[in-house]
């Protein structure tokens, strides 16, 4: 709902222009720093907009819809039903005045059929006006418990009010801090000479536009994803025309192209197009996007465990097949939602580039051996001997890993991917 409501605002559709502009230019020219950081600031506000918006429709107007379409209307409407029977009552009480003067007139001039039918018509119109009475006493004390029912909430009505003042003063309040901020950096980057990288971390986890080097979980939070947008996207065009390119993933793109492919994804523009004629540049962004991870998709927490995993297979001679794929199974097992899931489209993926090895020439192990590094890497050491011990271990261990995942894959990650799911990228016609 959240990424909808964004998607849809002005400020987002400024921002996407932005992004699709700044691409067009040298990144390190000072309109295309300003137009790199602009889309992100306008992506923020948007973000910031919408939960207002969000927060404003559950807090204020659902409940104050509840009260003008459900209960005012009830009250209204048992108003209007008292009006009327008072109305009827009076009207009949008019009669009724009239019905006792012609009996009593009927009665002076003496006995006849006459005064018989004046003073039938009469008690006919007291038993009426009776029942009126009845009814108006009735819908009175409806009315009554209605308004008294009312009177009891009335509090939390007029609180409503006060809500909505309460949270425009925090989306202003958020809104006038964040350009604060944001408009100052901006200023003191456009002053930098060469316009230094070190400026853009503030925005980059908020910029959704800017996808490489983001967290994985703050990317896929920003837009409701599953799989990241990267991955996806790369994989779409691979297997539309990638799986039978010799080489894949080992023979490198050219540096234009693969810049362009990657400038394309990070502003999150559909029109990928002319890229499907080379896979080999998206399969680089691919390798980009994972190594620009802030911690690899198998978490640098997990890293002792997968290189356990490894000695034990390899180092200490674990030839069962079954303990193999269980101590696989329980890393896998810890591994955090966001990573499995990613980790788990990735490898299918690689699975099935691998069934066409005996044309794209890319087996298993030297898919491995040319993902592995991006996939897996130790965290920089911070002098604990235990770290340095770990960040000394032959990347070998890590490409047997990974090999064994893609050999695995059915028991490790068992079910089917759609890798259409999403239908955002469609092959070129």
């Amino acid at each position: 709902i959240f990424g909808s409501a964004q998607k849809k605002l002005p400020l987002m559709a400024l921002s996407t222009t932005m992004a699709e502009s700044f691409k067009e230019l040298d990144t390190d020219s000072s309109l295309g720093k300003a137009l790199e950081m602009g889309c992100c600031i306008e992506s923020s506000l948007a973000k910031i907009l919408a939960e207002f918006e969000i927060t404003l429709e559950h807090d204020v107007l659902q409940p104050l819809n509840k009260l003008s379409e459900e209960e005012l209307p009830i009250i209204l409407k048992r108003k209007k039903t008292l009006q009327k029977l008072i109305s009827d009552w009076n009207t009949i009480k008019s009669r009724l005045n009239q019905a006792a003067k012609s009996s009593s007139n009927s009665s002076g001039a003496g006995a006849g059929p006459g005064a018989s039918s004046a003073a039938n018509k009469l008690e006919i119109l007291k038993e009426e006006e009776e029942e009126v009475k009845r009814k108006v006493g009735q819908c009175k004390d409806e009315y009554m418990a209605d308004l008294y029912h009312f009177s009891t909430k009335e509090d939390s009505y007029a609180s409503y009010f006060i809500r909505l003042l309460e949270i425009q003063a925090q989306y202003h309040r958020q809104s006038l801090g964040y350009l604060d901020s944001a408009l100052a950096e901006l200023k003191e980057s456009h002053g930098q000479k060469g316009w230094e990288r070190r400026v853009f971390p503030p925005f980059a986890f908020c910029c959704l536009p800017r996808y490489y080097g983001v967290p994985l979980e703050t990317h896929l939070r920003s837009l409701g994803r599953e799989i990241a947008l990267p991955i996806e996207a790369c994989v779409m065009m691979l297997l539309a025309s990638g799986m039978r390119e010799e080489g894949l993933f080992r023979l490198a793109a050219g540096a234009s192209v693969l810049r362009k492919l990657k400038s394309s994804l990070a502003s999150g523009s559909n029109a990928l197009e002319e890229f499907y004629s080379d896979p080999h540049a998206v399969a680089g962004a691919l390798k980009s996007y994972l190594r620009e991870l802030p911690q690899p998709l198998m978490t640098f927490e997990l890293y002792s465990e997968w290189v356990k995993v490894a000695r034990g297979v390899w180092v200490l001679g674990l030839k069962d097949g079954e303990s193999r794929v269980q101590s696989l199974r329980d890393t896998c097992s810890r591994l955090p939602r966001d990573s499995y899931n990613n980790l788990r489209y990735l490898v299918k993926f690689l699975a099935k580039l691998a069934e066409h090895q005996e044309v794209n020439k890319m087996t298993p192990s030297n898919i491995a051996i040319v993902l592995g590094p991006n996939l897996l890497w130790a965290q920089q050491s911070t002098g604990d001997p235990m770290q340095l011990d770990l960040a000394s271990v032959s990347s070998i261990q890590v490409v047997g890993v990974v090999e064994a995942l893609i050999q695995n894959v059915d028991n490790l990650f068992p079910g089917e991917v759609d890798f259409n799911v999403s239908g955002m990228f469609v092959p070129p016609r």
